[in-house]
């Protein structure tokens, strides 16, 4: 029996449906690479909290990590003033490193109820032990919301949304190929959408505007590379790969992603050759998205299984030269040219 997927939205879905209710609770941890959502809910849990404003007696804002045990005492014991409860914000404070752990315990076990203490990854990873009974106790006094890319059909809402609000219309199969080529992620969608809305002249976005103004995140843009050979457009593709080196992406980066789109195209030749569906796909290659999924298998039917098989290997002898390569974007170079004679 196929593992039942674990639903990464989860954690957020809870998070908005206890704030649109009212009920904020005590403690909360927020991490994740989805920015937008993340500032999105603290910014929603200021306005219930602090209806009046951040420069109040009722918010505490502490960064860094050498924050003091006895200054985070000092603010979760504090009433509030003339309001309900006091907000009190920890950023970039590593609650599982920290020296003083077992005092840090004591005190986020018996928070008043007065007081929401959020603590925001920013620039420092989550990191939890969840092999050490400290962590495991901070852990279990928290609500612990991971802010991910969103699904598809969310997300597909949302960038229709945010260019009816700027009086375009997109398509849903152009908004999954914009969400393609930015990774997914609402915070680099917010600004690209502004973009390609500023520049599209016609009331309806196209792909031609999409790909004028935005410049492709690097698991697009290798796609674009390797879609390239496939179509034998191989100066395409070896222009891409010199935007590539010359915007700096180091040439490991580059060769696992290269790898990864090859391995990729093989999954989805072999699903291809026995008759899968999209979905079966999404499950074999744990690629996220449907749209990104069907651009895959458009591109695989139109090699053939021994090739992807054939690019797979040339992708690994490739990888372990790479390691005494003294330059290793000539290697690259002659990746790219081997790729287009086998695909």
């Amino acid at each position: 029996m196929a593992k039942k997927k674990t639903d990464d939205n989860e954690g957020y879905r809870k998070l908005t449906d206890t704030i649109k209710a009212g009920h904020i609770g005590s403690f909360y941890i927020f991490h994740g690479d989805e920015r937008y959502l993340l500032e999105h809910s603290i910014g929603m849990i200021r306005n219930i909290i602090c209806p009046d404003g951040l420069d109040g007696f009722n918010y505490k804002r502490f960064e860094g990590k050498n924050i003091l045990p006895d200054d985070l005492d000092d603010a979760i014991n504090t009433l509030p003033v003339f309001a309900e409860r006091t907000l009190v914000e920890i950023h970039d404070f590593d609650l599982f490193s920290n020296p003083d752990k077992q005092r840090l315990i004591e005190l986020f076990s018996d928070l008043p109820d007065y007081i929401c203490v959020l603590i925001v990854y920013n620039t420092i990873a989550y990191k939890p032990d969840g092999r050490q009974k400290a962590d495991k106790a901070l852990l279990s006094k928290a609500q612990v919301v991971e802010f991910t890319v969103q699904e598809q059909s969310m997300l597909i809402k949302w960038i229709t949304r945010h260019f009816t609000d700027a009086e375009k219309k997109i398509s849903p199969d152009d908004a999954g190929y914009l969400a393609h080529m930015t990774g997914g992620l609402m915070t680099a969608l917010q600004g690209e959408i502004e973009k390609v809305s500023a520049y599209a002249a016609a009331d309806r976005i196209t792909r031609a505007d999409i790909d004028a103004v935005v410049v492709p995140e690097l698991d697009a843009a290798t796609y674009k590379m390797t879609d390239a050979l496939v179509r034998r457009e191989h100066s395409a593709a070896m222009r891409i790969l010199d935007e590539l080196l010359r915007m700096r992406e180091p040439p490991h980066i580059l060769l696992f992603s290269i790898s990864q789109k090859m391995r990729q195209f093989l999954a989805a030749r072999v699903c291809i050759e026995n008759k899968l569906s999209i979905k079966e796909f999404i499950d074999i290659s744990g690629v996220k998205y449907e749209f990104q999924a069907r651009l895959l298998m458009e591109t695989a039917r139109k090699t053939t299984l021994s090739g992807c098989r054939a690019a797979v290997f040339q992708c690994a002898d490739t990888a372990f030269a790479l390691n005494s390569e003294p330059e290793p974007e000539a290697r690259l170079t002659e990746l790219i040219v081997k790729l287009a004679y086998i695909l």
